[in-house]
């Protein structure tokens, strides 16, 4: 079911696209300029600055100047403008959801990710007082050794365009929190959002600077990540690019943290409840943010006694969504983020048909009528898919799901785990052993069981394979972004 564009125009009046470096808008930079495309409608919203080379060595020396200040400050004094900053948060949750509506065209019912951000900085704000180091006995003497965890300095965080407040709260808020100045690189096909929080930092009254946003294309980012005064990365996006800055890292010697892609299995057992488990399939595969999402669950198995049912339930599930424009309160599935990638979208589905890969039981095609000028791609469920095809093993990062029998846990076990990918997993089952016995069993870094992905500052989050390295969220997540001191005093 579709909702119509009328009288859903957004206002991009107070939209803006300037770097913001040291507390200041940048409204000239060296990379140029790019106008934002917004992918509801296919209008543009407005132009952003991309920071080039100069811009990168700015933010970088005023994140530097800042993070001592930073650290100048009592514990107590930075836990309470994190919270402060928390509060403000809090305040602006419709606004925040507004420009994250803007930047990549996610429904407004779903743009959630601010609730994610207050919750990061409360979690985190709480661990600036408490203890990082401890001390123990030194062999042989009666020497003080203590062991202290303290901040890299300046750290660069690189966020894709489908979740740049995500990775404020999973990256920037512990980062700030052990005591770092950070340089916030988002995507320039979504930079409003960070861009506010840029600011928000400054008006609660972190140091200018103590948070940088640049967005940048790939001549800012290299200059990011190769920059001297760069003491740590965190990317998240996909393996390509991953490869290109580690190895740009690798040069000075600089260590980084990987969030990559997923293709996540969702193995349905016979236990499960058919119902809830379609529902759920339909919302973490295709729906939610268009499938654009590095814990979509792409590759649905199913025990071969519910198949058919089950098969039947879940397309019914995604065939029902309400899609439409993104400022729709009532619409949960809109657009992908820009024409190339409903190009190449719309090429994984002809390639998969074309090949054989599966049998296309729904979707398909680019949407029309109200929805053509916009980038919308129907839903799209494959039926008995080969593990083996390009269909399975590739990111379509797409509103493409397969589906795929198995005969018996071992068999679902060993189809998930074939896969080069490994951050996220589904299970549903009433089984409570099985459950257990199951997610042990799986080569991912979370496993969700009856219920969609839901990261959490408490639990850390992160992939195995070639899905990534390190943690976000949780003790784990706080100590990305720490290194380890030991000082050695002697007592003679």
């Amino acid at each position: 079911m579709a909702s119509t564009t009328d009288d859903l125009e957004p206002s991009t009046a107070d939209l803006t696209g300037s770097l913001l470096i040291g507390g200041d808008r940048i409204d000239r930079s060296s990379g140029g300029a790019r106008v934002h495309i917004f992918p509801g409608t296919g209008r543009p919203n407005g132009t952003v600055q991309l920071a080039g080379a100069d811009e990168i060595d700015r933010a970088v020396e005023s994140s530097r100047i800042a993070q001592r200040e930073w650290m100048s400050f009592t514990a107590d004094r930075r836990r309470d403008l994190l919270i402060d900053l928390a509060d403000a948060v809090h305040e602006r949750m419709a606004e925040f959801s507004r420009l994250n509506v803007h930047d990549y065209g996610v429904p407004v019912s779903l743009a959630i990710n601010t609730l994610l951000l207050e919750r990061f900085l409360r979690h985190f704000a709480g661990y600036v007082d408490k203890p990082h180091g401890l001390s123990t006995p030194a062999a042989g003497s009666f020497d003080l050794n203590l062991i202290e965890r303290e901040p890299y300095g300046v750290v660069g965080v690189i966020a894709p365009w489908n979740g740049a407040l995500v990775v404020a709260a999973s990256c920037v808020a512990p980062a700030l929190a052990a005591g770092n100045a950070v340089v916030f690189k988002p995507s320039v096909s979504a930079p409003y959002a960070a861009l506010r929080f840029g600011e928000l930092c400054t008006e609660v009254g972190l140091p200018p600077g103590l948070v940088n946003v640049v967005p940048a294309e790939a001549e800012g980012g290299d200059a990011l990540v190769r920059h001297g005064g760069i003491r740590k990365i965190h990317f998240t996006g996909g393996g390509v690019t991953a490869r290109k800055v580690l190895a740009a890292a690798a040069e000075n010697l600089v260590p980084v943290v990987a969030e990559l892609g997923g293709k996540s299995a969702n193995i349905v057992f016979g236990d499960a409840d058919l119902d809830a488990a379609a529902q759920l399939s339909a919302y973490q595969g295709p729906l939610v943010q268009s499938g654009q999402s590095c814990a979509c669950a792409s590759r649905v198995l199913v025990h071969e006694s519910v198949y058919d049912s089950f098969l039947e339930k879940f397309v019914a599930a995604v065939e029902s969504a309400r899609v439409g424009h993104p400022f729709d309160p009532s619409v949960i599935f809109g657009p992908v983020v820009s024409a190339t990638d409903a190009e190449r979208i719309l090429g994984v589905i002809d390639r998969a048909v074309s090949t054989g890969a599966g049998e296309l039981l729904t979707g398909g095609k680019r949407m029309g009528g109200d929805l053509a000028a916009g980038y919308y791609i129907e839903p799209t469920v494959f039926g008995n898919v080969d593990n083996r095809s390009d269909l399975a093993r590739t990111e379509t990062f797409g509103p493409v799901v397969s589906v795929m029998k198995f005969a018996d846990e071992a068999e679902a076990v060993g189809t998930a785990n074939d896969s080069p990918y490994g951050l996220n997993a589904f299970i549903q089952t009433t089984d409570l052993a099985r459950a257990h016995r199951v997610a042990r069993s799986l080569h991912a870094g979370s496993i969700w069981i009856n219920q969609v992905s839901d990261i959490s500052p408490q639990g850390p989050y992160g992939g195995y394979k070639h899905s990534g390295f390190g943690r976000t969220g949780g003790l784990d997540g706080l100590y990305e972004f720490m290194q380890v001191k030991n000082i050695r005093i002697g007592m003679g």
